[in-house]
């Protein structure tokens, strides 16, 4: 069982940044940034594999930025020139398998944290 805590939300005008955070109480294989906005369905941001590959929605491409740091089991987001259109609840997410992007697998079993707010005024 891996727990996820995740951290850096907040509120900032249309432009600003912010850095989001995951630490994992484990080995992760694959991860993830997931976002879900009122009425809205959850969708993925952004994954990266444990050797570092990572892909990004087409929406976030150019602005945002995932890392991670493997020795320290924690996960990043880096959100550059950010849009009242990325407001949502942001959620950490890790495969419990590892198989290739699993954790983008519709109705992957992953570990998930408990989410943490952007909003983004104009």
């Amino acid at each position: 069982q891996v727990q996820l805590v995740e951290s850096g939300g907040g509120s900032v005008q249309s432009g600003g940044s912010l850095r989001l955070s995951c630490a994992a109480s484990g080995y992760t294989y694959s991860m993830g940034w997931f976002r879900q906005a009122p009425g809205k369905e959850r969708e993925g941001v952004a994954a990266i594999e444990s050797n570092g590959d990572s892909i990004y929605a087409d929406s976030v491409k150019g602005r945002f930025t995932i890392s991670r740091a493997n020795a320290e089991n924690t996960l990043y987001l880096q959100m550059n020139d950010l849009k009242p259109e990325d407001t949502a609840m942001y959620y950490c997410a890790a495969a419990r398998l590892g198989i290739r992007w699993y954790v983008l697998l519709p109705n992957a079993n992953n570990y998930w944290g408990q989410g943490t707010q952007v909003t983004v005024s104009s």
